[in-house]
């Protein structure tokens, strides 16, 4: 049974990390920018989220306020810092150097304006559902449903509508989608979007069930890249198979390794990923 809590565990962390995964490669998909401020974005959306609910707002309203601050500020980022980038053909190396950056921007802004300590929400408490030893804590299931159903939806828009079918054909080839007649532009606008929703539903659910504080994505962004490595670089489906992989397994070693190394167990499957298979166990 103990082994059951850690799976359901895992589940929840994974449901997040699948999320925030997600976001983060289909920057790197369609923009082709390897992220690193990604995990202080989902650390902004938390504290949005956590702005809006401790001045008097319920949980979910205050969720969705969250996103809309942090799509703003995506945008924001795009057309002073991604867009003159992609026009001057900077190089990998240049953006990922700028996304550290603007990572340490975010982190430090957060750290001068709200300190440095936890920060919880106000939220009624629920007792836990229990099956002989097995408990399974509401705010907890009510991650993996929230979870389960952004990418429900997430898929249905990459599948069936015009914008999704578009962010395919961007991901796949961006001058053929340009000479075909797609308003890239638009799609970049689009994926900001998404990413932004989702990531700051990531930052929200890991503050119902652990705590908001200012390094929280920066301790996150290993497993989510760890995530994204092994889906498959620019694969949303694998990038979520990737997080509950990643989440369940980090879980499950805690009796052995404490939860301390956490990290390192994260670390240790991307390199053992990168090592067999550099592509991922899906395709791009």
């Amino acid at each position: 049974m103990f082994d059951l809590q850690l799976l359901f565990n895992g589940i929840a962390i994974g449901s997040i990390l699948a999320l925030a995964a997600i976001g983060l490669t289909l920057t790197y998909g369609i923009l082709n920018l390897s992220n690193f401020a990604h995990g202080d974005f989902m650390t902004l959306g938390a504290y949005l989220t956590w702005l809006a609910n401790t001045s008097g707002l319920n949980i979910w309203l205050s969720m969705i306020l969250g996103a809309i601050g942090t799509i703003i500020a995506m945008l924001i980022s795009e057309y002073l810092l991604w867009k003159p980038m992609r026009d001057r053909r900077a190089s990998d190396t240049t953006l990922i150097i700028i996304s550290i950056g603007l990572a340490l921007f975010i982190r430090n802004g957060i750290l001068l304006l709200y300190g440095g300590s936890n920060k919880l929400y106000q939220l009624p408490v629920v007792r836990a559902l229990e099956f002989g030893d097995l408990r399974i804590a509401y705010y907890r299931l009510i991650v993996i449903g929230l979870a389960i159903a952004a990418i429900t939806a997430l898929h249905l828009i990459l599948q069936n509508t015009k914008i999704g079918k578009a962010m395919r054909a961007v991901a796949d080839n961006i001058d053929l989608a340009r000479v075909s007649g797609i308003n890239v532009d638009q799609i970049v606008l689009w994926t900001w979007i998404i990413t932004g929703t989702l990531t700051a539903f990531a930052g929200g659910m890991y503050g119902l069930i652990v705590v908001v504080h200012p390094n929280m994505g920066w301790f996150l962004i290993l497993p989510m890249f760890a995530s994204v490595i092994l889906g498959g670089i620019g694969n949303p489906y694998g990038a979520i198979a990737g997080a509950f992989v990643i989440g369940i397994v980090q879980e499950l070693s805690v009796p052995l390794l404490g939860s301390e190394y956490k990290l390192g167990v994260a670390l240790a499957i991307m390199v053992a990923i990168l090592l067999v298979r550099p592509q991922g166990l899906f395709n791009k």
